[in-house]
């Protein structure tokens, strides 16, 4: 253990000895010279402290040095009661020279001090360490939520994130316990009163039973040792207290106490022209001393000219400095920054039209952060993975009403917004009173029309699907991010969704990962099962299955299959509605044949090699029974057996990736499945 840390410990061990055996009086004298230097350091650092965190121990520091001076109050008391007044060097200092040794005296400045620190300073520090905890525990909710706005805008990093988020949670334990520390001081100042009251009253019944002294004598001598206790015991404390104000009040700055106190203090060098001829019309019209009042109205003058010609020089200073930044090729284009900088692609951007900035400008209205917040929560839920942060900007080459949306730089939507009007869609039966500008839905690619306000209470009595310009982007970000969630995994993410799944299983993780499987290898898993839509949230049963069949295969496609199979009645939730039967397009016995021994295996892994004729006759086969099946209303679902399941998507994935293939193997046995078309070679 370090001796600093060591020190500590041996420190609070002394002061409980402190309160049961006697200490001779030049260790009292020791100690009180000691409580006096740390009631200053506490003050002086209190002082220099830019914000509150940075003395984050002060509430234990508070309760440590408030026992401290309570075990020097037994000690002392026990000395001046005990000793037959010997009570040490300190104290009898004190209590003589810096009082005079009147006793009457002394005992007034002790009251003052008491009433200073008790009414004023600790009664206004315990007040405002109270509400202090209040608003910063009402205000930590909206503080969170501007944290995750300026996440998802870009504007800091998921580190900044976690940094802010943690200083908000340790202010919120900071006031909170100088709420409750502040009530040590308080009951400090309490003690204090009544052990000098227990003191003068039993020092005279010991100076007058036990000593035999005269009333006078007996009054005069403990009265004043007690008023020295109480002096070398309210010093301290009133240092406490003070400092204990300071804290709390402390806002925070670019500086200390006496910076920031000269700096705001003294910002206007004309008020000090305005106090000097205060005070000098008080010199001239009062009978105080021409010579105080002239002296200071000097000074003030003299202060108010040398600031206001240093604010001068300081604001040409800067605007010269000003005029330096906005000159084009300050930068250095050597410098390493400026080129590190433009390599920095966004996995997620949405741009948009300077038309659509009431969309994310909150002032006007727009809840695009908000909302985006929502998408991230909504798809770490459905989808299981964490959504990178989503860079908002907006973009002048775009046409005004335009936005677009990027996925690693790369531009794979846009779409058009009419932000005074609303998107209806038709529910089949159109309504000719419903009459709008034609545009088609961007998420789905429905026909649509953009109507105005007027319209929208009649455009839903008519059945019409009406939502606003905001529920449009979010819809069309929310697909995207789902249609493209397989690229936006990678090893960084999926290395955070395994950390994350090591503080609950730890063995399991151990188990699979770093073998025999790779980060890279589970990534490639979890990429599959999102390329098809399929949640990797139950990463308990992923990685379960991962740990059976890793020893077997190092093909990630293959253990692809067998999650998959692990997952199916999440499978089979996802497509098969509680009650209706399921209807499916099936392969048939010569195509799956056909499939089957096409395959051919590799050393990296297997893949499908088919005649282009035969691989053509059945897409366009399929697609003829998806399309007729679309006909009837239902969602088209292939369903295949699971030697050929995985082969089968790779066929059709480019020309239908939104049809979802299934095996027989993913469906629950209770699913009612109804065939309603088979895609034969023919």
């Amino acid at each position: 253990m370090p001796i600093k840390d060591f020190s500590i410990l041996l420190g609070v061990i002394l002061i409980v000895i402190m309160l049961i055996i006697p200490l001779p009086t030049g260790i009292i004298d020791f100690l009180i010279i000691i409580n006096i230097s740390i009631a200053l350091l506490i003050i002086l650092v209190s002082m220099n402290t830019r914000e509150p965190l940075q003395f984050s121990i002060f509430p234990t520091l508070l309760l440590l040095v408030t026992l401290f001076r309570l075990g020097l109050n037994v000690s002392t008391t026990r000395a001046i009661l005990g000793n037959q007044g010997d009570a040490g060097n300190v104290i009898e200092t004190f209590g003589d020279f810096v009082v005079g040794g009147n006793a009457l005296v002394g005992f007034v400045v002790f009251v003052i001090l008491v009433v200073i620190q008790f009414i004023v300073i600790t009664k206004g520090a315990e007040r405002v360490s109270e509400v202090g905890a209040r608003f910063t525990l009402d205000a930590m909710p909206g503080k969170q939520m501007s944290i995750d706005a300026d996440l998802n805008a870009g504007m800091i990093s998921d580190i900044e994130a976690k940094e802010r988020r943690q200083k908000i949670e340790q202010e919120a334990d900071f006031y909170g316990s100088m709420d409750g520390a502040s009530k040590f001081v308080k009951g400090d100042a309490i003690a204090g009163i009544v052990i000098v009251i227990i003191n003068i009253i039993f020092g005279l019944v010991i100076g007058m039973v036990q000593e035999g002294l005269p009333l006078a004598e007996a009054a005069n001598k403990y009265t004043l040792l007690t008023v020295g206790d109480g002096l070398v015991s309210q010093i301290p404390a009133l240092l406490i207290s003070t400092a204990t104000g300071i804290v709390v009040t402390r806002a925070a700055s670019e500086g200390n106490l006496g910076h920031d106190i000269t700096k705001q203090l003294l910002a206007y060098p004309k008020m000090l022209y305005v106090a000097g001829g205060t005070i000098f019309s008080l010199g001239v019209f009062t009978p105080i001393t021409g010579s105080v009042t002239f002296t200071i109205a000097m000074l003030l003058a003299i202060g108010g000219f040398f600031l206001e010609r240093t604010n001068k020089r300081d604001s040409i200073l800067e605007e010269e400095a000003e005029e330096e930044k906005e000159q084009p090729g300050d930068e250095d284009p050597k410098s390493p920054e400026s080129v590190v900088n433009l390599l920095q692609v966004d996995p997620i951007e949405f741009e948009f039209g300077y038309g659509l900035i009431p969309l994310a400008d909150a002032n006007q209205g727009g809840d695009l952060l908000d909302r985006v917040v929502m998408i991230r929560r909504q798809l770490a839920i459905e989808m299981g993975m964490i959504v990178p942060v989503i860079r908002i900007r907006d973009n002048i080459q775009l046409q005004p009403n335009e936005y677009s949306i990027k996925i690693k730089g790369n531009e794979v939507a846009k779409g058009e917004l009419l932000l005074d009007h609303f998107m209806a869609m038709s529910p089949g039966v159109e309504d000719e009173n419903i009459q709008g500008i034609e545009t088609v839905e961007p998420a789905f690619g429905l026909p649509a029309q953009w109507i105005s306000e007027d319209l929208k209470e009649q455009a839903e009595l008519s059945g019409y699907t009406v939502v606003d310009p905001p529920s449009v982007v979010s819809t069309h970000l929310t697909e995207v991010i789902k249609r493209h969630a397989h690229e936006l995994i990678g090893r960084q993410e999926t290395k955070q969704l395994v950390d994350h799944l090591s503080e609950t299983y730890p063995t399991l993780v151990e188990e699979v990962t770093p073998n025999p499987l790779s980060v890279g290898d589970i990534q490639k898993v979890l990429a599959n099962l999102l390329k098809e839509k399929v949640s990797i949230r139950n990463l308990p049963v992923i990685f379960e299955t991962l740990a059976d069949y890793a020893q077997m295969t190092r093909d990630t496609d293959l253990m692809t299959e067998y999650v998959r199979q692990s997952l199916s009645r999440q499978i089979t939730k996802q497509y098969a509605q509680e009650g209706e039967p399921l209807y499916v397009i099936t392969m048939g016995g010569d195509v799956e044949k056909i499939l089957a021994d096409s395959v051919q295996q590799t050393e990296q892994g297997a893949f499908l090699n088919i005649d282009p004729q035969m691989s053509q006759k059945i897409v366009e086969n399929t697609m003829m029974e998806v399309q007729r099946l679309q006909e009837t209303g239902h969602m088209p679902v292939i369903l295949c057996s699971p030697a050929v399941r995985m082969y089968v998507h790779h066929l059709i994935q480019r020309y239908m990736p939104q049809v979802p293939v299934l095996s027989y193997n993913e469906l629950e046995p209770h699913i009612e499945v109804q065939s309603v078309g088979v895609v034969n070679s023919q």
